[in-house]
């Protein structure tokens, strides 16, 4: 991938995410400064996918790290095999491993030779650099957050038992939240940043065109503008994402739709909002101004 902003816009585009010249300029700079990419917004509006779109753009392995409450480093970075370990006691016990006292065999069993990787610790000791994508970051807590402080800026890890271990090769990291708690400023720091928003209708129609090309034009455009109308409705609590958009789409298509009535609406609108109240919500008649 060529390094400057219009020619990463039009490799994303190449690869079907439309992007906008923020997010294009974001990647420039973690691409140029070697930084990690923070990237925040609302649940649905294509944080994930970049990461994804970017390992194709790139022709790199995408290594994910999916963040959830209580995760910690046995999940993230790496564990030990105790099953390997304990048979390695065993052997040493019975005279049938290796030669030593109990200071050696305890050398042994915390070596690189017992040790299971994990996302963090894969991404960095790959021979192939890989894109690491760390998922909804703001889901764990501010331990976690200090804990990768040090891959962030160094590209490297710390293992007590072993040491330091340095990235054989650098991945490009992306980092995401959806906001459900405030990131350490120490973290902002050490990334370069982008915010995602909803995509305005052009954007959208932009969007479905390209994961529909022969779809009717008057249908896209419904579809569009539909998805804008219910995301700006307050009383629907899970706004539609991007993705939701091409369910839709993907529905009255089924459907033989050439444009989005009542009735096809009514049809298929469980694709796009996905609970009992905001189909209720996005069904009812909307008041006229």
């Amino acid at each position: 991938m060529t390094e400057s902003i219009p020619q990463i816009k039009q490799s994303l585009m190449e690869h079907g995410y439309i992007a906008d010249e923020g997010l294009c300029a974001a990647i420039f700079v973690a691409r140029s400064l070697d930084r990690p990419l923070l990237i925040e917004g609302a649940a649905g509006v294509g944080k994930t996918q970049i990461a994804k779109t970017m390992a194709e753009v790139l022709g790199r392995p995408l290594v994910r790290l999916q963040c959830h409450v209580g995760i910690d480093e046995t999940r993230a970075l790496c564990e030990w095999n105790y099953q390997k370990q304990l048979l390695a006691i065993q052997a040493h016990a019975s005279g049938t491993g290796a030669a030593g006292g109990a200071d050696a065999i305890m050398e042994s069993i915390f070596s690189e030779a017992f040790l299971l990787e994990r996302p963090l610790l894969r991404s960095i000791r790959s021979e192939e650099p890989v894109v690491l994508l760390i998922d909804e970051l703001d889901k764990t807590d501010e331990e976690f957050e200090a804990f990768l402080l040090e891959l962030l800026a160094e590209y490297q890890v710390t293992i007590p038992e072993i040491g330091t271990i340095r990235a054989v090769s650098k991945p490009f990291t992306v980092l995401t939240s959806n906001g459900a708690r405030p990131l350490s400023d120490a973290l902002r720091r050490r990334c370069a940043y982008a915010w995602l928003d909803y995509p305005d209708t052009e954007k959208e129609i932009a969007i479905l065109k390209t994961r529909f090309p022969g779809a009717e034009e008057l249908l896209v455009r419904d579809v569009a503008e539909a998805v804008a109308e219910l995301r700006a409705q307050p009383r629907i609590m899970k706004k539609p994402s991007i993705a939701e958009s091409i369910d839709w789409l993907a529905a009255l298509e089924a459907l033989g739709a050439k444009r989005l009535g009542r009735l096809e609406t009514e049809a298929t609108i469980s694709a796009v909002l996905k609970g009992r109240a905001d189909i209720e919500e996005g069904l009812s008649p909307k008041p006229v101004e």
